[in-house]
């Protein structure tokens, strides 16, 4: 039974029902982009699914706009795929379990990926529609941008026609986008040296940090949120110097690109200091609350003792547990640097999304983000430095450039100009902090002229993500009138 099927616009809500149906977090792609192509060969458009998955689909113009310039649609086909603590789907096998409530639609336990399905469903919806005037359509779908927008680095373009690229990637209606950061992803490896403990006189308590919001990490990053990877790690580096625990486990996060709602870790702790440590544990909580105040109400910060140990248990030693947290403590997280030219505008941030204990190494997982490439490239090229003097391995991976704003933009233009024509009022015009493929795209395709534009989305790369029903339609209405719209089709 359909849920979204009372919903306006019909075929757009349709398609995105469809898209949610099947599982597509990143690096989960290929039924996804099965579908895609399925999706072009039985409308007769011309389709490419090359080797990593992206799709790019053709379809020429209607009656009327032949001789006009063609339109790029672009968006992303995976998510960021997270889950409630208890949820009981597997997203790399199972579908979103979908619900309207109070105008907005949820999946329940899990994100929405509204990011960036909202826009495979209104690009499909397009293709789909016969009543719809439009010039040539170049619809990009690209895999993994997610996790380093690896699908729009590798996508061959040469066959495109447009030099005009609406992006469908952003999360506010009524803001265009016109330039964004660049980023990457920084892992660091810290050793850590295995040994058995006699459990004679030691006992294993769980620390864990919950109740935070989270969220995206190139939005929410300048909002005084909680990460619950970092504070974590505090807490851990602060029993370390002072009572020489051992850590036995560690994990939190799901993505590097989402802030961390929770994490917690097992460490072992000598008998006689219990109570020292759930007292420092407490105070740590009181403190942290105070730091965090109504930004991030919810955290709690809970050390519990876990079962009776008998034998030997394995755990890793005081002293590389010691130098792997000191390391993460000393490693930056958060806003580095404020735009001097924008107000309000991040710079320069990094977020801690993932941590874990594998294969005798505490694994750090960072994205890092910068409208400056220098910058990006500095704060990288320091983390190392931390790492290494630490006995670390750190590796930059999945390196991207940002989108530099451009002076003159016909597409800008036109598309403020239907904006003010449709609503009375100027649309906010804006540079982002978070990533889009624009910057990847526009370097394959010489004097490529992009927006970014999307109806209103919440607490993307959450599992409370939303999508206002409301803000979908008005915003198809919007994307409609800019494809028929004569005039823009000949400034295009």
């Amino acid at each position: 039974m359909s849920v979204l099927e009372h919903l306006e616009p019909r075929n757009v809500f349709h398609y995105f029902e469809e898209i949610c149906k099947i599982p597509h977090g990143s690096g989960n792609v290929r039924q996804i982009s099965d579908y895609l192509k399925r999706f072009a060969e039985e409308r007769g458009l011309d389709c490419i699914q090359d080797d990593l998955c992206n799709i790019i689909m053709v379809k020429e113009a209607t009656a009327g706009y032949e001789d006009e310039e063609p339109i790029i649609l672009q968006g992303h086909m995976d998510m960021v795929a997270v889950s409630k603590p208890g949820c009981d789907i597997d997203m790399k096998k199972e579908g979103l379990r979908l619900r309207v409530e109070n105008g907005r639609i949820r999946a329940e336990g899990t994100s929405l990926g509204g990011d960036d399905g909202i826009a495979v469903a209104y690009i499909l919806a397009l293709l789909d529609a016969s009543d719809i005037g439009h010039p040539r359509l170049e619809a990009i779908l690209t895999v993994d941008e997610e996790t380093g927008m690896e699908g729009a680095k590798e996508i061959d373009l040469s066959m495109l026609r447009g030099r005009r690229l609406i992006n469908l990637d952003q999360e506010e209606e009524g803001v265009i986008i016109t330039s964004c950061a660049g980023g990457a992803r920084v892992e660091v490896n810290l050793p850590l040296c295995r040994e058995r403990a006699d459990t004679q006189g030691i006992r294993k308590l769980t620390v864990k940090v919950a109740g935070l919001l989270g969220g995206h990490s190139g939005i929410e990053i300048n909002k005084g949120r909680g990460n619950a990877n970092r504070l974590l790690g505090r807490i851990l580096n602060g029993l370390s110097e002072q009572f020489g625990i051992r850590i036995a486990t560690m994990r939190g996060g799901l993505a590097d690109n989402a802030i961390p709602r929770e994490a917690e870790a097992d460490i072992l702790v000598d008998i006689t200091n219990i109570e020292a440590v759930t007292a420092y544990v407490e105070r740590q909580e009181r403190e942290i609350r105070r730091e965090l105040g109504d930004r991030d109400a919810g955290l709690s910060v809970s050390c519990t003792p876990g079962d009776g140990l008998s034998g030997q248990i394995a755990c890793y030693d005081a002293e590389s547990s010691a130098r792997a947290l000191a390391c993460l403590c000393e490693l930056p997280n958060g806003v580095v640097a404020m735009s001097p030219e924008l107000e309000g505008l991040v710079q320069t941030s990094l977020n801690l999304g993932v941590v874990a204990v594998e294969r005798d190494e505490l694994c750090l997982c960072y994205a890092v983000r910068s409208s400056v490439d220098a910058d990006k490239e500095e704060l990288c090229r320091r983390m190392v430095e931390i790492a290494e003097r630490a006995g670390a391995k750190a590796q930059i991976k999945n390196a991207y450039p940002g989108w530099a704003y451009r002076r003159e933009s016909p597409l800008r233009d036109i598309v403020t100009e239907i904006y003010e024509r449709m609503y009375g009022k100027k649309p906010v015009l804006e540079a982002i902090h978070a990533g889009v493929e624009c910057g990847i795209l526009a370097a394959k395709i010489p004097g490529l002229d992009c927006i970014s534009m999307g109806p209103d989305m919440a607490d993307v790369h959450t599992a409370e993500e939303s999508l206002d029903i409301a803000s979908v339609q008005r915003t198809w209405e919007y994307l409609c009138a800019i494809l028929e719209h004569g005039k823009s089709a000949k400034n295009l």
